[in-house]
């Protein structure tokens, strides 16, 4: 991939972390629907995953950071899998003012694959 459109999707992967770790404090009341009733300390566990998200995105823009960004990532998705799966097994209810059908929460699932192999192809192209 030639080094402007490296740089252009680069730039464009952090930002959603950036933005979907502030939405973690913008939006709180939402991801308390999401996180699986069995997990401990759900307000610590919102706020943890917004600041990782917003620091892992930061970095990604760094080369001597990106990789280890990277793999934090792939990491922090892993983990957020429950999360995915709990919308599965809870579907349909609201989110915030959007309807989560069972069939949105399973298109979700697929997106997580992506989103790790966009955070691999960036811990492999590290340059």
């Amino acid at each position: 991939m030639n080094r402007p459109i490296y740089n252009f999707f680069l730039w464009i992967y952090a930002l959603f972390y950036v933005l979907a770790g502030c939405n973690h404090f913008l939006s709180t009341s939402v991801y308390y629907v999401i996180i699986p009733k069995w997990l401990p300390a759900p307000g610590f566990l919102i706020y943890f995953s917004g600041i990782s998200e917003i620091i892992l995105g930061l970095l990604l823009l760094f080369n001597k950071t990106r990789r280890l960004a990277s793999i934090l990532i792939i990491l922090m998705l892993i983990a957020f899998l429950p999360a995915h799966i709990y919308m599965i097994r809870k579907a349909p209810f609201m989110l915030g003012q959007i309807m989560v059908t069972p069939l949105i929460a399973w298109l979700r699932l697929p997106f997580q694959l992506v989103f790790i192999g966009w955070a691999w192809y960036y811990c492999k192209k590290t340059t």
